[in-house]
């Protein structure tokens, strides 16, 4: 049994989100490492050492050729090999908003069995057509193999993106997607009753950016690779909520969160943690129980 999961956090050209990524797996009880890029591409580190993989947002390489496709090519050319194998050795690997660029544009999400690599998606401009920089409600798919939103039902996050439009080629590859539990979480009405996450397009700004099918998140079917748009690491604490304040700026001593990375029905009081805070540790639980 592992007590304390390794992660590598990525950092390097532009990625800006890497310091509070490492600081909620370290909440979570895991020890973070903050990894450049180029140190796994040139050998002085190694992927096989770590036990998750976080590619933190921000605008790496400035965005260049579009959100995530350059870095989203080094790591597919670069790591090809190395990224395969921690996948297929059942490690968990997540990318918040450029990181799931990334992930999508190097063909690990949504992905496939045999890890090909080969891109099936993408994360193209919102119809808003500008930045979008605000708080947004997730619901998530309870019958999702994804390990790292077992027992979550709905989360406040931000957003702060200017291209993240979930897009595929054909609504059959969506269908596919929806079968087999790989539609992650969707945004939604927070006045709507749960579950509520539907195919019905949501009007601006409930759903930030025109997402087809109202797409946060994607897993790839193992459920080991997770991605999404909105930062969760970014509500890791109570006073960090968009309402702290309008709700009295209290720390509830009585929240519960799942800590069971599989059942999702064991609960912790976590006082003063952020409703983000369950998605980390529920991967820290699953590396625990698992590799």
């Amino acid at each position: 049994m592992i007590e304390t999961p390794q992660v590598a956090v990525l950092t390097g050209f532009g990625i800006n989100c890497d310091l509070e990524t490492m600081a909620v797996f370290e909440m979570a009880g895991a020890r973070a490492h903050r990894v450049h890029v180029n140190q796994f591409l040139n050998g002085s580190a190694d992927l096989e050492d770590y036990h998750i993989l976080a590619v933190p947002g921000g605008f790496s390489f400035g965005d260049h050729l579009g959100s995530g496709r350059i870095l989203g090519n080094r790591l597919r050319f670069g790591l090809r090999e190395q990224v395969r194998a921690f996948v297929k050795s059942g490690r968990p690997v997540i990318g918040i908003c450029n990181g799931f660029q990334v992930l999508v544009k190097m063909g690990l999400l949504p992905g496939d069995d045999e890890v090909s690599l080969q891109q099936s998606a993408s994360l193209t401009l919102n119809d808003s057509g500008h930045y979008e920089d605000r708080w947004v409600t997730l619901e998530f798919n309870r019958d999702s193999p994804c390990i790292w939103t077992k027992g979550l039902e709905r989360m406040r996050t931000p957003v702060r993106h200017g291209e993240g439009k979930f897009v595929t080629p054909s609504q059959e590859l969506l269908d596919q997607l929806h079968s087999a539990g790989q539609l992650v979480c969707r945004y939604i009405d927070p006045n709507d009753q749960y579950p509520s996450a539907g195919d019905e397009a949501l009007p601006y700004p409930l759903c930030p950016n025109a997402s087809m099918r109202n797409i946060a998140g994607v897993c790839d079917p193992s459920g080991l690779v997770y991605g999404l748009m909105p930062h969760p690491e970014a509500n890791h604490s109570q006073w960090l909520g968009a309402t702290w304040t309008r709700e009295g700026g209290q720390t509830d001593t009585d929240q519960t969160s799942p800590t069971n990375g599989h059942s999702g029905d064991i609960t912790t009081a976590v006082a003063g943690q952020g409703e983000g805070m369950a998605m980390f540790r529920n991967a820290v639980e699953y590396v625990r129980n698992n590799l």
